[in-house]
Order: structure tokens, then sequence, then C-alpha cells
């Protein structure tokens, strides 16, 4: 125990002082030094037990293939950002957000439509990545705070992630647990509305009483200026129709986005007036496009504001991101193989005699293996593996511990700025972990409220009435 908890220490301390010295800029190189040190740390505790250094080496690099996948993911929808912006589709999303919706409700509506978006196409990636980039402009361009926007339209993302029979994460927990897909649902409803419905009014109550720092003219001179510098019109959704369909229709994520990255190219080719700079010709729309997908977009409409939020994507905005997983799953790799993982996980549960405290306990350590292990699907799967006995030993149904997975492992992982959830959030919204965690009321309420369902007895189902269904109030 006292050598799992140096590395961890190592690991706390770091991000303190990161933190402290950088503030929203530790992401961008301070934090990613603090994990691959803290990884160090775990390697040295590793030697010091007796492991050899080659098979560390090997098992740890091999455990971090799965950085793979999301990494690639991560690079398209910075090519996508870019080429949706140039091509004309994040403006038009962004104009007739600033022409339909009302300010006051806006926070509400944000998280309702991406609840919306995330329940049909089981990803809140995709979601994020596509409606999220809008709102967040629609949000600057109304004069509303970026920061508890996004953390409205996370809310709303992981809620339709959590209950989309679509999504991996909700495939994956009642796997983990040996529970059906539509039993592991359903349960999950009696956490999940609620911490929707809390937030939704939570979101309504700041939108109402906030005061919009833009006025009329400031509103009516950015319709203008977007007017005047794109081509704005329905047709050009077409890309973000497509991204839904292809999701929908289960493509992998990494073609379905460069799909529509595409796309959002030939709509900048064919109805944008300002894609082509300098030398007239094939040739130039062709060299512009490339630096688009690699450097991403340049607005240049006179306005400040404007041009700060039309600028930017493109693949390498993603590698910091990238840089920030690889460090986090090093060290969350160092931790498992070296056994301290297992030791943190086991001395939990040795403390859990009672349905309150396992089902806590589970919870603890889904936002715990968050934190070390930097990775959603190891938040579920970890825990899932070591828990289920102990909820048979409880006589607790396994769809209490696959509802407990999702309602900590799922929904905290964005919480966690060097998590691939957390890492891809910050990127694709444009604002810093920290600065929207406070405002993620659904993240935040949902492991709160499946604690307190473990301590009142309320909607936990036995192990010998599971087959019947009937919950143990």
């Amino acid at each position: 125990m006292l050598d799992a908890l140096v590395p961890l220490g190592f690991l706390v301390f770091g991000l303190f002082l990161s933190v402290r010295l950088y503030g929203e800029d530790s992401s961008y190189g301070p934090n990613q030094i603090v994990l691959l040190l803290a990884g160090c740390v775990s390697l040295l505790m590793g030697l010091k037990n007796g492991l050899a250094w080659s098979d560390l080496e090997k098992s740890v690099f091999r455990g971090m293939t799965v950085v793979f996948a999301p990494s690639f993911i991560l690079l398209a929808v910075g090519i996508m950002i870019a080429t949706w912006i140039a091509g004309g589709v994040v403006p038009t999303m962004i104009y007739y957000g600033l022409t339909l919706m009302h300010p006051g409700f806006f926070y509400a509506a944000a998280c309702l439509v991406c609840a919306i978006v995330s329940l049909s196409i089981g990803s809140s990636w995709t979601t994020a990545a596509s409606v999220g980039v809008a709102m967040i402009g629609t949000a600057t361009g109304l004069g509303l705070s970026p920061a508890i926007c996004a953390g409205a339209i996370i809310s709303g993302a992981y809620f339709g992630d959590k209950m989309s029979p679509l999504s991996d994460t909700t495939n994956l927990a009642p796997a983990v647990a040996g529970v059906d897909l539509f039993s592991h649902i359903r349960h999950m409803t009696w956490t999940t509305f609620p911490s929707l419905a809390i937030a939704l009014v939570m979101f309504t109550a700041i939108g109402l009483t906030a005061e919009p720092s833009a006025d009329t003219n400031d509103l009516e001179t950015t319709l203008a200026l977007l007017e005047s510098n794109y081509t704005i019109g329905s047709y050009l959704l077409l890309p973000l129709v497509a991204l839904f369909y292809l999701a929908w229709k289960k493509m992998p994520a990494f073609p379905a986005i460069l799909i529509a990255a595409f796309l959002g190219l030939l709509c900048a080719w064919w109805f944008q007036p300002t894609l082509s700079v300098g030398t007239e010709g094939i040739a130039s729309k062709f060299e512009t496009a490339w630096t688009i997908m690699f450097a991403g977009y340049s607005a240049q409409t006179g306005d400040v504001i404007l041009d700060d939020l039309l600028s930017g994507g493109g693949a390498a905005s993603m590698l910091n991101t990238i840089w920030l997983i690889l460090c986090a799953l090093f060290f969350g790799g160092t931790m498992e193989q070296t056994g301290m993982l297992k030791t943190l996980v086991a001395a939990i549960m040795r403390r859990a005699k009672t349905t309150a405290s396992i089902i806590s306990s589970t919870i603890v350590t889904c936002i715990g293996a968050n934190i070390i292990a930097a990775d959603q699907y190891m938040a579920i799967v970890v825990p899932g593996r070591m828990y289920k006995v102990a909820f048979q030993h409880h006589n607790l149904a396994p769809v209490n511990l696959s509802r407990a997975l999702e309602d900590a492992g799922t929904v905290t992982s964005p919480l966690v700025p060097w998590n691939t959830c957390g890492a891809f959030m910050a990127a694709s919204l444009g604002v810093p972990t920290f600065v929207y965690l406070p405002f993620c009321f659904f993240n935040l309420l949902m492991p709160v409220i499946s604690m307190f369902y473990g301590i009142i007895h309320f909607k936990i189902l036995p192990l010998d009435e599971s087959a019947q269904g009937h919950p143990k109030t």
C-alpha cells in the first residue's frame, strides 16, 4: 500500500503545483511532465519489488495501444472543425442559433438539444465536436458564458451517451457486470432522469438571471458580418446531417468524421467565396484546403471576437491533447502493470461491508480510475471486474453494479483534464476542463444521487428478485 501511495502522492502534489503555477495553461505541457514523471516513479516502485524492466516495458507499452483509436479520432475532429468553419457549416449553425435562441433559455436548450442528439447517435464525442462547437459560438455571439455553455453541452451529451443503446460504454458496462443491455438502461433511468431534470432547472435558473453582455446592436452586427463573409443556407447543414446518419448507422467514428470533414471541404470549395486566397485557380484552392486541414482555418471578418471564434481546428491543434493522453495512459499503465492500482482498489473493497458502502466504494473507485488510469473504459472495466463478486456476496443484482459503473465511470471522465474524454472536450470546445467543470451539473449530480440511493436503499435490486424485476425499496 505504501508503494502504491508514493506515485499517487507524487501525481497529486505535482498536479497541484502545476495548476498553481500555470493555471489554465497547465494542460499545455506542465501536466504532461507530471504524469510522465509519476509514471517513472511507479516503474521505480515496480523495479524495487523485483519486477523486470523488460516485462514492465512490454506490458506498459502494449497497454498503451488503446490510445491509437482516440488519437486518430482527435486528428479527424481537428480536420472536421477546420473544414466545417471554412465551409460555412459552423457559421450557419451559429447564425441560426443567434436568430432563433432566446438568451434566457439558451443554456437549458443547449443541454436538451445535445441530450437528444447524443441519445439518437450514441456518441458524446461526436455531439460535442459538431453541435457543441456551434453552441459555443452561439453563446459567444449572444454574450453568454462559454464555460457554462460547455457545461450544458457536456451534461446533455453524456446523458444521451449514457442512455443510448448505440453507445459503446452503455454496452460495455452491462457486459462487464453480466447484465442484459435493456435491463441496464431501464435501471439507469432512476438516477439519470432526475439528474438531467435538476441540471435543466439549474441551467434555466442561471439563464434567466444572467444578463447577456451583447446588446441588440452587437447581435445585428455579428449577423451582418456572418452574412458578408460567408454564404449562409440550410443546405450547408448537409455535412452535419451526414455525420449523424453515419453515426446512427454505427459506422466507426474515424471514417465517419473524415467523411463529414471532406463534405465540409466541398462546401468550402463550392459555396464560400473566401476560401481561395492569393493566386486564383485550382492549385490555389488545393493549397489552401491542404493548409486548413493541418493548420486550421483563420477567419478574417474584421471583428476581433468573431475572428477568434471562427479561427481554429486543424490536425495540428490536437497534438497537445494527444500528448496529454499518451502521458496519462503511461502513468495509468504503470500503475496497473505493477499491481499498485489493484492494491488501491483492494484496500477500498476490504472496507465495503454494507450495501451503501459497496455502492459508494464502486463509485469512488470508478472516479479514482478515471483520474489514475485516465480512460473511461478502464474506469468501467477494472472496477467492474473487481466488484462483481462482492456484489454477489452482498446479494445485489448485477444491474446495480452496471448502473454504478456508468453513474461514475462514464460521466466523470470529462471532468479530468488528462483523461481521454476531458482532453477531448477541452480541445473540441476550446474551454479548459477546470473552467467548465463546475457547470457540468449532470455529471456532478450522477455519482451523488447514485450514492444517495445506496444509502437509503432506494431502487436497489436484490439478486434473488432480479429475474422478476421487482426493486427493493
